[in-house]
């Protein structure tokens, strides 16, 4: 059960979520679904996840983990030139995220394994810019006649 919506305006970008994972009479349970990265004065990125959690969590752990070290490692949140290429690769990792638990599992079906993300932010310099990424890791961007992307359960909006 989640529900996340992030939308351009004149002014700037808003992001909202949830945190509920699922629910039941006696059995709530929570967990963060925006997270974000910055380097003040030059780029603020966001992702906002939705559908199989430790999908989710695959790719959130894998973009935390290129934060920790950035000398180490060619980081695509902190060096993306433009916010298309930080796009992208997270696309590619969602992607590659899904396959590598579908093939471990002997699992080709679609679906079980499956997440959408929406991504947002600016670089210094650009315009914000807002992307919703598919599980197949190709990606819609919002313009001013889309200005916004909801992911979840489309049922509350």
């Amino acid at each position: 059960m989640t529900y996340c919506v992030g939308m351009v305006l004149e002014k700037g970008l808003v992001l909202m979520s949830d945190t509920r994972t699922n629910s039941g009479v006696d059995n709530i349970s929570t967990f963060r679904k925006l997270f974000h990265w910055n380097v003040p004065g030059e780029r603020m990125i966001a992702v906002m996840t939705a559908g199989n959690l430790a999908t989710t969590q695959a790719v959130i752990s894998q973009l935390e983990e290129r934060t920790k070290a950035p000398s180490e490692r060619e980081n695509c949140l902190l060096m993306g030139a433009t916010m298309f290429q930080v796009a992208t690769e997270i696309g590619r990792l969602l992607r590659t995220s899904i396959e590598d638990v579908q093939r471990a599992n002997g699992d080709t079906g679609k679906g079980r394994f499956t997440a959408t993300m929406i991504v947002a932010g600016q670089i210094a310099g650009m315009q914000p810019r807002l992307f919703m990424i598919y599980p197949e890791g190709n990606f819609i961007e919002a313009s001013w006649d889309t200005p916004f992307f909801q992911i979840g359960e489309t049922k509350y909006g």
